[in-house]
């Protein structure tokens, strides 16, 4: 069964899984950078069938680079407020547990309305779209394969923390998902994140090669599994995020110096898990390239 041209709202409404990482209170995402490090980094490690489906997939402007995309989610939530629930966890401030039922809403109380829940309609949406396709009609998933950087890996802060970063005031949500790449882009890698995210591959095909494996699995032969990554996130956000950031506290080298490494620890398994979701959901069962 074919597909009709879809329209800009409904496209938007399939984009959903884009805003993966946004776990705003608990467990957040990235900033620019972070979500094209993650991106950048699933590249490398796309199947041959998988990177092709990208690549069709994926508008003109892209060029074929899916991590061109990745901050597609980000941009277009200031436009569509609605999409604004599917950034965030709602799990409160210090708490070192992840529970769907209590902590997937919005700010209504409106059930399944984050971005765990984001992840499951929208991996089900494209996988179903994927396999439904019909390469005589035209079907535009602009930015619908990225299933973003956005929530494949990123420690926790907090929105409601304000804390100082450098003596620049700021709040523990923005010093995680940007500030700290930031910095060490500037001061570790003279300002390119290109060298950045080289030496985070380096470290993936080293230092963490062992963990790959673990990194990238589902339990019971799942697509994606979003619960796992939340609870996941909520405990590095108790051991590394607020700890020595109660409000008010001023960070500098010694916190910048001791979380970099988790940091980039998370970019990595961010990219290696973004493409472990489309390498199972783009296998070789089906081909959306032959005519």
């Amino acid at each position: 069964m074919g597909f009709r041209r879809m329209g800009w709202h409904e496209l938007l409404w399939v984009g959903r899984l884009l805003v993966l990482m946004q776990l705003l209170h608990g467990v957040f995402g990235w900033g620019k950078d972070g979500h094209f490090a993650v991106c950048k980094i699933a590249e490398e490690y796309l199947t041959k069938d998988a990177l092709a489906t990208v690549k069709e997939l994926l508008p003109d402007s892209a060029r074929g680079e899916l991590a061109s995309v990745c901050s597609w989610a980000d941009d277009v939530r200031w436009h569509y407020h609605w999409s604004s629930p599917l950034h965030y966890v709602d799990t409160p401030d210090f708490k070192c547990n992840y529970k769907y039922c209590r902590d997937c809403h919005d700010t209504a109380g409106h059930k399944d309305r984050c971005v765990t829940g984001a992840i499951f309609n929208y991996t089900k949406q494209l996988f179903s779209a994927y396999q439904g396709y019909s390469p005589q009609l035209s079907y535009n998933l602009t930015g619908a394969d990225v299933l973003s950087s956005f929530y494949w890996g990123c420690p926790s802060g907090g929105n409601t923390i304000t804390v100082s970063w450098y003596r620049r005031k700021t709040n523990l949500h923005h010093v995680w998902d940007t500030m700290i790449i930031d910095s060490a882009v500037k001061t570790l890698y003279g300002s390119d994140l290109a060298t950045m995210i080289q030496a985070i591959q380096r470290n993936i095909t080293d230092a963490w090669s062992n963990d790959v494996s673990s990194w990238k699995n589902c339990g019971h032969n799942q697509t994606v599994c979003p619960n796992v990554y939340a609870s996941e996130s909520v405990r590095m956000a108790c051991k590394f995020a607020y700890r020595n950031a109660t409000p008010g506290s001023t960070l500098e080298d010694e916190y910048f110096l001791s979380r970099l490494p988790i940091v980039e620890k998370r970019l990595a398994q961010g990219g290696i898990r973004l493409a472990a979701v489309l390498n199972r959901l783009f296998n070789s069962e089906v081909k959306i390239a032959q005519a």
